[in-house]
């Protein structure tokens, strides 16, 4: 029994993270790590198939099974929950090592269940675990936000149990397969990933929490719940129309918000929705091409974004702030940080010879081979856009810039650790992308060296840091102010709230003054039902006490019932 439980794939990092509370620092790192190193090569071995299946109350359960595109991705999960036992070492917090470890664990588990129900489990234990990365931030605005989140995260997670529901209704059953969307089922998934993807209005759940975790719950809150949704978008919606264009407007919009954003955490936050946007436009697309882009991107994305928070996260631990307004000239205190921040930012920006350039390229190269023009070119943009905020702003304003005159020491030792490999992996993919291609679902029959490709990407590259200067130079760049973006968030927290306000505030007052009314009628009842009884002598004794008794019991329900509904 013990031998079938650890059988599933991430189950010994959910069963072991309950035993990292009860070890010391030191031992606990190094068995984490063991943890995570076993069960990434137990996983390795798992060819695409059906592997485990259950049968619960008369319902088949598929407890574990690989998709072509499954093991790129438990691969790369592995990778980033070893980076962030490396990258937590300096600290000694049980609470963020025991659910970091956890929320891994869910989130390869969800990987591999080959049915809803199953998936229903795991996709809420990823939301329980990971509500206390963001609570571990310790700030009353952490606290607000990890409510928040929670919310979004279950409310997923009951819409995704609703549709499975549906669909075993109507007679397909629990398995994860291709959906059709128009169906009351298929929209009730598509929603529940649609949440965790952060699509359009979707979305303030990520924006609002992630830079209010701690130091490294926001790097470990930056690897799974967006990407497990990639995937399993991938196996359901894979071709869906729609998509490409929800996908579009998700690389674009964040690009104006991440601009004028003044805590870049909040900024990275900002273009990991930009980048997820990418990864959705190649599901919606759907061909062997396009499947390749998202699951490559979603590979490297991971990779190059969690170097980045890293980076951020080692400024905050050093100067006690990740805001744009209050940084810079960092470069000379922490020039380690700031090359491992560049290499994250080049990658991400698509440079030629990093991570991003390789993965991306698939992704824009399937968009404009079917003829989606106008995608194409928003996806254009949005590489733009995305090298002006996370490509400069990050590393300009928190390492150059205005020097701020910091006296502090460069990162640890362990956070140097972590960010090296991240960014080596990030040069390794870059120039030999092939073991990364292998993985992939499919054959790469796309040259992304052909030579008007490169050329290309660097124009764009170069037209885009003319255009940063050149705004730096002239003063017309956004000014670093202190301040909170709330971007789609704020028809939730602002709009909302006010509406409500508006038109409940006349119902209220007609509803008080009602009941006002009421009591007011009651009292004088009252008044007029004791001078009627003085005179009739009900109260000087000449009636009965039980009459008296009963009309007084009678007014006091009255005003009971008043009172209550007030």
């Amino acid at each position: 029994m013990l031998d079938a439980i650890f059988a599933i794939p991430g189950m010994m990092l959910i069963l072991g993270a309950l035993v990292v509370p009860l070890l010391p620092p030191f031992v606990r790192n190094y068995y984490m790590l063991a943890l995570i190193a076993f069960s990434g090569w137990t996983v390795w071995q798992i060819a695409p198939g059906l592997h485990m299946t259950a049968n619960l109350a008369g319902i088949d359960l598929i407890l574990v099974r690989a998709e072509a595109i499954t093991k790129p991705f438990a691969l790369v999960f592995h990778i980033a929950a070893a980076l962030n036992v490396i990258y937590a070492m300096h600290e000694d917090v049980k609470i963020t090592a025991t659910a970091g470890l956890a929320y891994a664990g869910a989130a390869i588990a969800a990987l591999f269940a080959g049915d809803f129900l199953t998936l229903f489990i795991y996709w809420e234990l990823t939301a329980f675990t990971s509500v206390f990365l963001v609570l571990a931030g310790n700030t009353a605005r952490s606290m607000g936000a990890a409510m928040r989140y929670l919310l979004m995260q279950v409310a997923s997670g009951v819409i995704l149990l609703a549709g499975a529901v549906l669909l075993w209704r109507d007679g397909a059953g629990f398995a994860i397969t291709a959906l059709d969307a128009t169906t009351p089922a298929g929209f009730c998934v598509l929603l529940a990933f649609g949440i965790k993807a952060a699509f359009p209005f979707l979305n303030g759940w990520l924006q609002d929490a992630y830079p209010e975790a701690s130091v490294t719950g926001t790097v470990v809150l930056s690897a799974f719940t967006t990407k497990l949704s990639i995937y399993m978008l991938a196996l359901c919606f894979a071709g869906l129309t729609p998509l490409i264009w929800v996908g579009a407007v998700m690389t674009l919009f964040p690009v104006f918000f991440a601009v004028i954003e003044n805590d870049l955490r909040r900024v990275l936050a900002f273009s990991l929705n930009n980048q997820l946007g990418f990864m959705v436009v190649g599901i919606g697309v759907g061909t062997e091409l396009a499947l390749n882009g998202t699951v490559a991107h979603a590979f490297a994305h991971i990779i190059y974004k969690s170097l980045l928070f890293m980076s951020m996260g080692a400024v905050l631990f050093r100067t006690g702030t990740a805001k744009a307004s209050e940084l810079g000239g960092l470069w000379k205190q922490m020039p380690l940080t700031a090359i491992f921040c560049i290499i994250g930012a080049v990658s991400i920006s698509s440079f030629p010879l990093f991570s991003g350039f390789v993965t991306k390229s698939l992704t824009i190269g399937a968009t404009a081979k079917e003829g989606y023009f106008l995608v194409w070119m928003a996806l254009i943009f949005a590489s733009a856009g995305v090298l002006e905020h996370s490509g400069i702003k990050i590393p300009y304003f928190a390492f150059f810039g205005h020097d701020r005159k910091f006296k502090v020491k460069e990162a640890p030792l362990n956070m140097l650790i972590a960010m090296g490999i991240a960014a080596a992996l990030c040069v390794i993919i870059g120039i030999f992308p092939q073991p990364l291609y292998a993985l992939l679902p499919y054959e790469v029959k796309y040259d992304v060296w052909e030579t008007g490709h490169v050329l290309g990407e660097l124009q764009l590259l170069l037209f885009a840091v003319l255009a940063f200067v050149f705004l730096i130079v002239r003063g017309l760049y956004p000014p670093e102010i202190d301040s909170t973006v709330l971007n789609t968030d704020w028809l939730l927290r602002r709009a909302l709230p006010r509406v409500v306000k508006g038109l409940a505030m006349p119902v209220l007052a007609l509803w008080f003054g009602a009941v006002a009314w009421a009591q007011k009628t009651i009292l004088t009842i009252f008044r007029i039902s004791e001078e009627t009884s003085r005179q009739s002598g009900l109260v000087s004794g000449i009636a009965s006490t039980g009459a008296a008794a009963g009309i007084f019991l009678a007014v006091f329900a009255l005003m009971l019932l008043a009172r209550l509904f007030m």
